[in-house]
């Protein structure tokens, strides 16, 4: 049954992500911009013009451009997506997949701490503050989600980085994942904490957890208002139901109703988490523009103002793929909590 229900989950999700490309490639070819303009300059002959267009097989016709793109016109050279290819960068000439190779695991990085942290705090101050309503910890909780999504995260992250560097010196300047003179280790995963432990350099490992401290901090400072708020939420409606008010009576000790609380109240939870996350992937840019990290955000940023196509429908594409997993793994787990979701 759940492996049916995952086979049917990922056929739906290889339909949205076929549809989502070629959604994105007809509407990017839309917009009322020239990118061989761009690319060429103002002031360029009719004769760079046009032979930008054709190096770039803008001259040729929409359809044909699709048939490049998917690799399926025998008479262009190369591949296309449907062999792995995302093409090669307008602007820097690169492969696209190379350049989002290197960007990615510093988005990933950043968000997956990030979201542990708010995970750790968020769901016991959630829980505790639905166990006893109008509490001390529910007052506070209440409080500290609405302060936390009062203001954008960059202005946060620009408070955090006067008051933690500028004023009290707890943090490293907002220069990057490592100091400047410090040389990073072999790339392995991407992640450079778990690269400089793999390569045995405990001090850079100490060193990127240092520099990740303040864009983790803040991101996990705003990711938490909405988990506390959707975990408190969860948890009062379920302590409303029949079974749980049965389950009092019975004499079972808070503990126990808890734990039989947040499992019933776990699904809308973690469906808010995997949303957060998916959305992460490509709404970090702020926070990676003001730590200096480098992160997909910044790529995706910079392919969208100098008008590279191909680097945009890469971008989409694996953020899209990444955001569709996301909620893949979340429908397993809670077809692995409750079976009746995969019937």
């Amino acid at each position: 049954m759940l492996t049916t229900y995952v086979l049917r989950r990922l056929l739906v999700a290889v339909v949205q992500l076929a549809g989502i490309t070629l959604l994105v490639f007809f509407l990017i070819r839309l917009l009322p911009a020239d990118p061989v303009g761009r690319l060429v300059g103002l002031n360029a002959t009719p004769e760079a013009i046009a032979h930008a267009r054709a190096s770039l097989d803008l001259d040729k016709s929409i359809p044909r451009q699709l048939g490049i793109y998917l690799g399926l016109d025998r008479e262009a050279e190369g591949s296309g997506i449907l062999q792995g290819d995302l093409g090669s960068s307008w602007v820097t000439g690169s492969p696209v997949a190379q350049e989002i190779g290197k960007f990615l695991p510093v988005t990933l990085e950043l968000i997956t701490y990030s979201f542990l942290v708010a995970v750790l705090v968020g769901v016991p101050i959630g829980m505790v503050a639905a166990l006893r309503p109008r509490g001390l910890v529910d007052r506070a909780a209440f409080t500290y989600s609405l302060f936390a999504g009062a203001q954008p995260e960059f202005w946060w992250g620009l408070m955090f980085v006067f008051l933690f560097f500028s004023e009290w010196g707890l943090a490293p300047a907002p220069l990057g994942r490592l100091d400047p003179l410090t040389s990073p280790p072999e790339t392995v995963t991407g992640f450079l904490t778990l690269d400089a432990l793999l390569a045995g350099r405990g001090s850079v490992f100490v060193e990127a957890l240092h520099h990740l401290m303040l864009p983790v901090l803040t991101l996990a400072f705003v990711l938490s208002g909405p988990i506390i708020k959707m975990v408190r939420q969860s948890m009062l409606a379920v302590l409303a139901s029949d079974h749980i008010l049965y389950a009092r009576s019975c004499g079972l000790s808070p503990f126990r109703v808890a734990m039989y609380t947040f499992r019933n109240a776990f699904a809308p939870s973690l469906t808010l988490i995997g949303i957060l996350y998916g959305y992460m992937l490509g709404g970090a840019v702020l926070i990676e523009q003001v730590f200096s990290l480098g992160g997909l955000g910044q790529y995706a940023l910079r392919s969208v103002l100098s008008l590279d196509y191909p680097a945009i429908q890469g971008v989409i594409l694996v953020i899209t793929a990444g955001s569709l997993l996301t909620l893949l793994a979340i429908d397993v787990i809670h077809a692995l909590v409750d079976p009746r979701v995969a019937q």
